[in-house]
């Protein structure tokens, strides 16, 4: 789903690019398709860890903070995507690949990381 000035649209994709990424655990990942077929060939937002005309809004926030966004600046697009599966990141795992970034936002966060206590 994405956001643009006069309300929310609905993107799918097309039935070949399905089959063409079914089997690539990484490519097949919301955040990938969003960079692959929109962010970068669209938008010319080519790392998205960096470029200044992408901001990130934590899926704990909900849509209403992306339309917030959008209404705060007056222009602008936002897109809400699904959250990583925790199975989607062990298919990446035992793929030994490496997730995108992004994907890895998950909620609610450890407040002090992770402890390690021996027994």
């Amino acid at each position: 789903m994405f956001i643009h000035n006069d309300g929310w649209y609905k993107l799918s994709l097309k039935q070949d690019i399905i089959n063409k990424l079914k089997d690539d655990v990484v490519k097949s990942l919301d955040v990938s398709i969003l960079s692959d077929y929109l962010l970068k060939p669209i938008l010319n937002i080519g790392d998205i860890r960096s470029d200044p005309n992408i901001e990130f809004v934590g899926g704990i926030h909900g849509f209403h903070k992306l339309k917030t966004k959008i209404d705060t600046k007056g222009y602008g697009i936002a897109f809400g995507l699904f959250h990583t599966k925790i199975q989607q990141l062990i298919d990446v795992a035992d793929a030994q690949k490496l997730m995108p970034p992004k994907s890895t936002w998950f909620e609610p966060k450890l407040r002090s990381g992770v402890i390690v206590r021996k027994f």
